[in-house]
């Protein structure tokens, strides 16, 4: 690089990182066009570019970029773990474990990468080793909630329903707030036949959105196993003024009918 570029090269780094954070993902790209003539050995520069991309969702071109990043920094953490969510994105399972695979081995801590490799585990259903590894990331990053709703729903696939009631729990704790964990442990209450409990969940969900039809559907079908007839077709109809087309709704509706 020569002295004249140096200069260059940082401020084309700073924009860059400005507008990764305002989302301008063309502007990122753009500079970082310019900062890769600058710096054609630079794997940051490529791996940046690769964020950009896969958050514009050109997975192809995300791919080529963290390729090159690694070409020059075999070593780079991150942009195996970004290829790797990459191809997990275009459900190239193997590859994205792979990839996934390679960045824990250079860092065993990185929590997100088991988080995204369990993800990918979950897809091809191998269960036990995608809640092994989201079990890791938990331990490792306790905070985050995305790992505990993938290893509930990989839970709720092995019918651990009470795994799964553990799992919305912690996200609801984490975010009170948070009214789909609210509606996905409610059907783990009715699953295992706590019809009180599931209401009881449902109706926070509603409470939370009000425009939520499987809520509103869920909550109808656990008032008809209560025998609660009247307040399950309520639920039902308003689901349907909701959406006119949840079949699975009208069809328990004129069941009871």
């Amino acid at each position: 690089m020569t002295p004249k570029s140096e200069p260059d090269a940082l401020s084309y780094m700073g924009s860059v990182l400005a507008y990764m954070v305002t989302e301008e993902y063309d502007a990122a790209i753009s500079d970082l066009n310019e900062l890769i003539k600058l710096m054609p050995d630079n794997a940051s520069a490529f791996a940046l570019r690769g964020d950009a991309y896969l958050k514009k969702g050109q997975f192809d071109d995300a791919i080529t970029d963290f390729t090159e990043a690694i070409r020059l920094d075999p070593n780079n953490v991150d942009a195996y773990k970004s290829r790797g969510n990459a191809y997990m994105v275009k459900f190239q399972l193997d590859e994205a474990i792979s990839d996934l695979s390679e960045a824990i081995r250079l860092d065993p801590n990185n929590a997100s990468a088991y988080k995204i490799r369990g993800e990918a585990y979950g897809i091809q259903l191998q269960l036990d080793e995608a809640i092994s590894d989201l079990s890791e990331a938990i331990r490792l990053d306790p905070k985050d909630a995305s790992a505990y709703e993938t290893r509930g729903l990989a839970y709720k696939v092995k019918g651990q329903y009470d795994d799964v009631i553990n799992d919305y729990s912690e996200i609801i704790r984490l975010d009170p707030n948070n009214a789909d964990a609210y509606k996905e442990r409610g059907d783990a209450y009715a699953l295992l036949g706590q019809y009180d409990a599931a209401i009881n969940d449902f109706t926070e969900a509603i409470r939370l959105d009000p425009n939520d039809t499987d809520a509103y559907g869920f909550r109808g079908q656990a008032y008809r196993f209560l025998g609660q007839k009247n307040q399950a077709i309520l639920d039902f109809e308003k689901a349907l003024s909701l959406d006119t087309d949840l079949d699975w709704v009208r069809q328990e509706l004129e069941e009871m009918r």
